[in-house]
């Protein structure tokens, strides 16, 4: 059997999707932007993932209600062009279609999920939503290098076809119940991989990028239980596993963007230097929000808060955060 799938949005994760799905799919590509749908159909290679062929097998175009025609729908937009997609999605998608979510990052003015942003867009059209998330560079997916990611609705069985689908020699899927923990993984290690190229532009080295891991799944997890999501998660592949790939690799827009930044870039031209969109800089002051909300310390997330939108300097930001009060690393989910 052939699945047909359709993809809105053509950056480097929804092209890496399509291209590793194109070997046994049916897969079509929408754009909401028309010259970057001429140019993929043109030369079938994208900007930036240069050295990758496109299969020929991979439908472009440049209307929505054509991609919506497909049986599942992968939402690869950013995560602030989610609601507006999904919007222009809904008279086209129904009960039976299903519905995948692959941006990482909280509404700005809500402070939603990607999952609960579409359901609350698509209500009872369409309830079949599936977040998929994990340690899942472009780079990598799309030359077809060994990868895992977890798919996660509150409708298993929705998660389970998706698993089946994406499944394949080089992507081992993994199923997850814990949808909202799940994104809140995605949404908090983009600022923690953003501190770990802060740390790295200073000069610090390995010690301290580790230890930003270490404390920033902490915070992950502190977040993630006080909103009822499984601590497990946080543990898992989409917490830990990505918050690793996301704050090491030369791949990562955050990493990039926070290196950038400790050397003194000032944060918008850091960010027209990386060229792509940073999520994390997006997730700072939802998560901020939701940490203030319901008294979660999220010190590392703070820092980052200070750096962006305070003026603190990198050095004084880092400073601060060795200077807080001594706790116990035993202290449950202790600061």
């Amino acid at each position: 059997m052939e699945y047909k799938i359709g993809i809105c949005g053509a950056g480097t994760w929804g092209i890496a999707l399509a291209q590793m799905l194109s070997d046994y799919c049916h897969v079509m590509v929408w754009s909401a932007i028309p010259s970057e749908i001429d140019q993929l159909s043109a030369t079938r290679v994208h900007p930036n993932l240069k050295d990758v062929m496109l299969s020929e097998r991979i439908v472009f175009t440049k209307q929505i209600a054509q991609v919506c025609e497909n049986e599942y729908l992968v939402v690869a937009v950013p995560s602030v062009f989610v609601r507006p997609v999904a919007e222009q999605m809904l008279p086209y998608v129904s009960d039976e279609t299903i519905v995948i979510d692959v941006a990482k990052g909280l509404e700005k003015d809500t402070c939603s999920t990607m999952s609960e942003v579409l359901k609350d867009v698509f209500a009872d059209r369409c309830t079949n939503i599936v977040a998929l998330s994990g340690p899942t560079h472009a780079e990598e997916v799309v030359k077809g290098m060994p990868t895992t990611i977890v798919a996660a609705s509150d409708r298993i069985e929705a998660a389970q076809k998706v698993q089946r689908v994406f499944n394949n020699k080089t992507m081992r899927v993994y199923t997850n119940s814990d949808t909202k923990g799940v994104e809140i993984c995605g949404a908090v290690k983009n600022i923690i991989a953003l501190a770990a190229g802060v740390s790295a532009g200073l000069g610090y080295g390995d010690n301290a990028r580790a230890a930003l891991i270490t404390r920033g799944c902490a915070e992950m997890t502190r977040l993630g239980t006080a909103l009822g999501c499984m601590p497990q998660t946080f543990t898992g592949l989409a917490g830990i596993g990505d918050l690793i790939v996301t704050a090491t690799s030369v791949h990562s827009r955050n990493n990039r963007a926070g290196y950038l930044i400790g050397q003194g870039t000032p944060v918008e031209q850091a960010i027209q230097e990386v060229g792509m969109v940073v999520e994390g800089m997006h997730a700072i002051l939802p998560v901020r929000k939701l940490a203030q909300e319901f008294a979660v310390d999220m010190p590392i997330v703070s820092a980052m808060y200070d750096i962006v939108y305070g003026n603190v300097p990198p050095a004084q930001a880092a400073s601060g955060l060795f200077n807080r009060e001594l706790k116990s690393e035993l202290e449950e989910y202790g600061a």
